[in-house]
Order: C-alpha cells, then sequence, then structure tokens
C-alpha cells in the first residue's frame, strides 16, 4: 500500500505522476479538496465517513507503511499473557477542540457509545462486538479494554477512522448535533457543512497529538481545507485541471494517464473485500452450488474490468479478500471464463429447457436472480457497466440476470436486509485485516444477528476457522486458516469477485506532502504545504 507522494511503486499500491514542483515550502493557504461521495453525518460507520475523520479525530494507534501499528493518542500499550487485555498508555496534555480532556475516561466513554445496543456505531460493532467483554480507566491517562477471547487484529482494527476519539462533552449533545458538527482533537475542526456541496475545515492551532508515523509534529500547515462534494468524475477532474481543486479523489480512468504526465497521482489498493457479487443461498437459485459455480464460470469478469477500467483498476477473482489484504489467498475463487462448464453444471442442476428468449427454466421457472447494485456514484458507471458485461454474458448460457440499481438511501437504510429482497447483492468493505472474514461469513442466527453476511450463508466450520484465525498467535497457522476460509467460500462460489476498490489521488505540483495512510485509503492533509 501507499504512503507519500513522490514514492516508487510497491506491488500494494503505486505513486507516480510528475515530482513535486520545486520552491520554497511554506505555511499557510487553502487546500481546496474535489472529493466523490457526502456521508448522511460526519461520522459514522461508512468508509467515507472514515475519510473526514482523518481530518478532525485522532485514534490510539496507527499504521506504518508495513502495517504495523505505531503510537498515536496511545504512546505505548501492554498486552496480557493470555491476550485478553489491552493496556493503553496515553499522551498527556491533549485536549479536544472544545477544551476538554483526552484522557482514559473519554476513551471509555466513545467505546462504549460506539458499542451502545441503542444507537450503535455499527461498524464498530461489526468488529469489536462479538469479542468485547468490559472494560476500564486504570487511572487518567491508562484504559484497559477486556476481550471475551483473544482477537489478534485488534490494534490493527483501532487505527481506521471508525475507531476515532470524540470529546465526550459533545456526545453528551446527542445525535443530531454530533452528526454534523462532531468533535475531535485532529489536525483540523469542522467550521461548517454545507450539505451536498462542501465541509470547511480550519487549523487546530493547539494540535500536538500527531500519529508517530506523521510527516511531522505539531500543528498543520495550512489554514484552511475545503472538502468539497464533487460527484460527477468529469466535473472532478475538471476541477483540478482548471485549478479550482488543488487535489482530487478517484480521478477517472479515462484521465489517468493524462493525470499522471501532469500531475502528482497515488493510487492505494484498498484491503478488505473487493466489489463482488454476493449469492444468496436462502432461496433458489443461488441456494444450488452447481448454479452459483455456473455463474462464476460464464463471464469473462477480467477481461470486462481491463475493459471498463483500461487496466487502471486490477482484477480481483476472489470474492472475499481484496489482494491488498494481509493473508490474501490468490488461488481462491479462480473460476476461469468457461461457458461450457457454465452450460454443463446449469444441466446437471436440471435447469434444461430454455424459453424463447433462451432463458434456462426448470420447473416452470425462469433462471431469474435480481443483482441488487449500489447505484449513486458507490458503484459508477465503469462498475455499472461491469456488471451489464456480466450479466450479457450469463445471459448465453441462460441466465437472465435483472440488475437493480440502488440509490445510496436505499442501499444502506435497510431495504435490502432481507432474504426475499434480492438473490445478488454488490457491494465491498474495505479493512486492514483478514479478520474481516468474521464480519462478512459469520453465521446469521436468529439469536446472535449478523447483516453483513449477505450470502446468508450459515456454516459453522466455516465460522471456526475465521475464529481460529483471529485468535492464533502464530502468523504462519493464522495465514494457513484465512487461506482455508477463503477457498472455502471460493470453492462454493459464494462471492463472486470483481475488481479492487481503489483510492486515487491526483493533485497539484505545487502541493507537497498529502499522503494515503495506510488502514483504508484515508487521505491525509495535516502534513500538506504549498511551495512558492
Amino acid at each position: 500500500m501507499l504512503a507519500a507522494c513522490g514514492r516508487p511503486e510497491t506491488g500494494d499500491g503505486s505513486s507516480k505522476g510528475v515530482a513535486a514542483a520545486p520552491g520554497e515550502l511554506v505555511s499557510g493557504g487553502v487546500i481546496e479538496y474535489g472529493h466523490e461521495q457526502e456521508p448522511p453525518c460526519v461520522h459514522g460507520g461508512w468508509v467515507q465517513n472514515a475519510y473526514l475523520a482523518r481530518q478532525y479525530l485522532d485514534n490510539l494507534v496507527s499504521l506504518d507503511d508495513s502495517g504495523k501499528p505505531v503510537p498515536w493518542l496511545a504512546t505505548s500499550w501492554d498486552i496480557s499473557p493470555d491476550r485478553r487485555s489491552y493496556t493503553f498508555h496515553l499522551k498527556p496534555d491533549v485536549k479536544f477542540t472544545d477544551g476538554t480532556e483526552l484522557d482514559a475516561a473519554a476513551v471509555k466513554t466513545n467505546i462504549n457509545n460506539y458499542l451502545d445496543p441503542d444507537s450503535p456505531n455499527g461498524t464498530v460493532v461489526s468488529y469489536i462486538g462479538q469479542y468485547f467483554e468490559s472494560d476500564e480507566v486504570v487511572d487518567k491517562l491508562t484504559y484497559r479494554l477486556h476481550l471475551k477471547a483473544p482477537y489478534t487484529p485488534l490494534l490493527t482494527v483501532l487505527s481506521q477512522g471508525y475507531f476515532g476519539i470524540q470529546s465526550p462533552t459533545a456526545l453528551a449533545r446527542g445525535p443530531k448535533m454530533n452528526c454534523a458538527q462532531p468533535v475531535g482533537s485532529g489536525p483540523f475542526k469542522i467550521a461548517q457543512w454545507d450539505r451536498n456541496r462542501s465541509i470547511t475545515f480550519v487549523r487546530n492551532d493547539q494540535y500536538n497529538s500527531a500519529p508517530a508515523n506523521a510527516k511531522h509534529q505539531g500543528p498543520a500547515y495550512v489554514d484552511k481545507l475545503i472538502w468539497k462534494f464533487l460527484k460527477d468524475p468529469v466535473l472532478r477532474y475538471g476541477s483540478l485541471t482548471s485549478g479550482s481543486s488543488d487535489v482530487i479523489y478517484n480521478v477517472p480512468a479515462l484521465n489517468w494517464a493524462e493525470a499522471t504526465r501532469k500531475f502528482q497521482t497515488e493510487q492505494y489498493i484498498t484491503p478488505g473485500r473487493p466489489n463482488a457479487i454476493t449469492l444468496n443461498v436462502a432461496h433458489a437459485p443461488f441456494d444450488d452450488v452447481r448454479v452459483r459455480q455456473a455463474l462464476a464460470y460464464s463471464a469473462d469478469r477480467e477481461k470486462s474490468v481491463e475493459t471498463a477500467y483500461l487496466g487502471v483498476v486490477p482484477y480481483n477473482a476472489n470474492g472475499a479478500l481484496s489482494q491488498s489484504t494481509p493473508d490474501y489467498d490468490a488461488k481462491a475463487g479462480d473460476f476461469p471464463h468457461d461457458p461450457a462448464k457454465a452450460n454443463e453444471l446449469l444441466d446437471s442442476a436440471g435447469w434444461t429447457l430454455r424459453d424463447g428468449d433462451g432463458i434456462r427454466e426448470k420447473d416452470g421457472k425462469r433462471l431469474t436472480a435480481r443483482v441488487v447494485y449500489p447505484a449513486d456514484s458507490i458503484i459508477g458507471a465503469e462498475g455499472a457497466g461491469i456488471l451489464q458485461d456480466v450479466a450479457a454474458q450469463a445471459r448465453e448460457v441462460g441466465f437472465d440476470l435483472q440488475l437493480v440499481p440502488a440509490t445510496q438511501s436505499a442501499y444502506f437504510g435497510g431495504n435490502y436486509a432481507k432474504a426475499d429482497t434480492y438473490d445478488a447483492y454488490v457491494g465491498y468493505w474495505t479493512s486492514p485485516t483478514p479478520g474481516l472474514l468474521y464480519i462478512n461469513w459469520r453465521q446469521r442466527l436468529s439469536d446472535n444477528p449478523n447483516p453483513y453476511n449477505t450470502a446468508f450463508y450459515n456454516d459453522p466450520h466455516l465460522q471456526g476457522l475465521i475464529e481460529q484465525a483471529n485468535s492464533s498467535a502464530d502468523p504462519a497457522q493464522a495465514a494457513s486458516l484465512y487461506s482455508d476460509a477463503q477457498r472455502l467460500i471460493g470453492d462454493n462460489a459464494l462471492s463472486i469477485g470483481l475488481y479492487t476498490q481503489t483510492t486515487s489521488l491526483a493533485s497539484n505540483p505545487k502541493l507537497h506532502d498529502v499522503w494515503i495512510e495506510k488502514s483504508q485509503g484515508e487521505p491525509v492533509f495535516a502534513d500538506a504545504r504549498f511551495v512558492r
């Protein structure tokens, strides 16, 4: 993965484009940043919230370029011999921007708030809710977290923006105020949110709690950061070429080659789960593994991704983990394009008849599947084109895939929470750990719900493999167990991989030291400054 501008390609990400412009580095100025999607609240459990969090919140730990947890608000930590208790020693003299002290009690308030069953942060709960036992304030600057079982990914998980520490005083104001005006101790503070337009951040002049892997310690160099929401990719790239933006997110594939000639560019291959088609096994037609495998064989997904993204965004056959995730297994879920094999599997599954449109039939029913995908730029034009290719090629072997574009509010709002509302579900998860498998594949049981198991696939053996991997103290054993889990998911064609989620940035050569952090591709502006 990727750190700063100007670094060579590492294999996990890339840093290309022109060099930063020479000149005298100065403090002050305003960074105008063109982003893509706007979340419904500033803080929350979506990766778009995490991008924002990096600007105004601090975390207990950060991840360095190698993926190792390094100090941030926690200057050090101790792990008990049974690996079930973590004691964090906090940096002294840190305050939130509302003047509240950042101490162990503040950390405890945040963790308890995020896990509050009446108003939970779903992403935080999904990571640590099953493992959390209790926590305590040992003394003013010492916080201890107790787990029900060892959870090796814990420190890595805590580096994500969802786990940023907010002011307890601000949290006490209630959800409505904290939706629009959360308060942190980070390098910037929120001055104004003009919905559908921008968020204006201003420098926290008292900032003294940068992570160990920051490029400098102390307040940000620039005076302001204007985070503009420019959903249209043509408009967003045009704002960079015209000079109305200094940096933009998600450079369109069509403009990537030009951008690398004119601007500083970075691309981060996001770890976690790639954009994939998850198949719902709760009912026909995908309750039959042969039908699932037939769909996987039916389309030349690699060619579709190459064509849509012009080679800029990588194909990811493994639908369980992205290729940049630690312990990724490249052989899991590898179904090459093979229409003959797809036809053979469908025949064996009893879908032997075809109607006048060429769609297969069985017991008087067509081989139809509703494929819900998040439109509204979550899956952009390129992603939608890939799904259309998949549907067209699947039709040649007898599938009728009906693509159902869902708005952002419908996709996240519970419209597709029940098994009977879709047959296949398209999406991704950003995560720095293969422990993400536990979130996506823990059983979905009535007495222990798991809404993130969108396949409705309940397999205690699979869950056990992932739990053993999450608790293992031996990296080699954990890697083997994670591999076994990925292959089980792949062999059963439960999730069909498409392409990796990426963060790409292009910035004006006169703006130095914008970088992408390790956990999930959050852009970092606290170290950036202009030259003259």
